[in-house]
């Protein structure tokens, strides 16, 4: 039988214990460079933000009269509206706008297929694509895994020229589908993403699936797959990323307002300048709506992807 006994009390007049505190950090004039220099790192970083955003406020009018200041001249959301548009054709011609009209909604919605074909569709194919070069014995595999390595190394522009003749042939110019084709299936870099990972996974939890009479389609899908959600996710985010921005492949192959994406639509945008100046306000205010949607799911998930970069397997 065990006894407790009661935390006897402080004897009369004896001094209350003072609580001990953390010692101070010595100053150091290293970490205070760091620091300055880490803020001025993170200003130069979002200033160009804040820059878009003061001008996309601003009137197109009262830019050129005061350029230089930091905070939007003649404040007015005239270059959303515009976009959005929400203007008719002589209050955006007042405004510095070209009164075009702009088919935003359909440039969004080109943009949103655009991208989440090519994320399902590329995700799914590099899984199986990494879990044959790291799980499965064939002949050549590592020979076939050096030559989607060394395409990494060969840049965009080498294959535009040949991706573009293959479309046309394929009557696919001006077409969604044509957009998408190139990028839709495979992504070197995204499967050496997910090899890697595939090779962290021990195989005794692999074997112990198979001895108990799963075939290996089954043993990916149950098994492999709900193990990597974690980079799988990261994988989607980066080419959902990469899709969305895709500017020069795209304006290539599109021509008209049918398959457009919102990163052409900008340069349309400003080749619609009036006679009197570029449309600076409209600009910024299109460039930041199109560039909204990236920044929030890089806010959202910018943990997630640096976490994962740096995966070890099973936790």
């Amino acid at each position: 039988m065990t006894t407790t006994t009661a935390p006897t009390a402080p004897a009369p007049g004896a001094a209350a214990p003072v609580p001990t505190r953390r010692p101070r950090r010595p100053f150091s004039w290293g970490r205070l460079i760091a620091w300055i220099a880490m803020i001025a790192i993170l200003i130069i970083t979002l200033f160009p933000f804040y820059w878009i955003l003061r001008t996309a406020l601003s009137s197109n009018t009262a830019l050129g009269t005061d350029p230089g200041s930091l905070l939007p001249v003649g404040w007015n959301l005239g270059g959303f509206e515009r976009v959005f548009g929400l203007q008719d054709v002589e209050t955006a011609i007042s405004q510095g706008g070209s009164g075009a009209s702009i088919n935003f909604w359909r440039y969004l919605l080109n943009s949103v297929i655009v991208a989440t074909t090519i994320t399902v569709v590329q995700t799914f194919s590099c899984a199986l694509a990494a879990y044959a070069f790291s799980r499965l014995h064939w002949r050549g595999r590592d020979t076939v895994f050096l030559v989607f390595l060394g395409s990494l190394m060969i840049p965009q522009i080498f294959t535009l020229l040949p991706n573009f003749i293959l479309i046309k042939n394929l009557g696919l110019v001006d077409t969604l589908a044509g957009i998408m084709l190139p990028t839709l299936f495979i992504s070197s870099f995204g499967i050496f993403f997910l090899r890697q990972f595939f090779n962290n996974v021990p195989q005794e939890v692999e074997e112990a699936a198979l001895l108990d009479g799963a075939g290996k389609i089954r043993v990916f899908f149950t098994l492999i797959l709900p193990m990597a959600s974690a980079a799988l996710t990261t994988l989607a985010l980066l080419t959902y990323m990469g899709a969305w921005n895709e500017y020069f492949w795209s304006l290539m192959v599109s021509y008209t307002d049918s398959s457009r994406v919102l990163t052409v639509a900008l340069g349309v945008f400003r080749a619609q300048a009036p006679g009197t100046g570029p449309d600076w306000s409209g600009l910024m205010a299109a460039t930041l709506v199109a560039a909204a949607p990236m920044l929030i799911i890089f806010a959202l998930f910018a943990k997630r992807i640096v976490n994962s970069i740096g995966f070890s397997g099973i936790k």
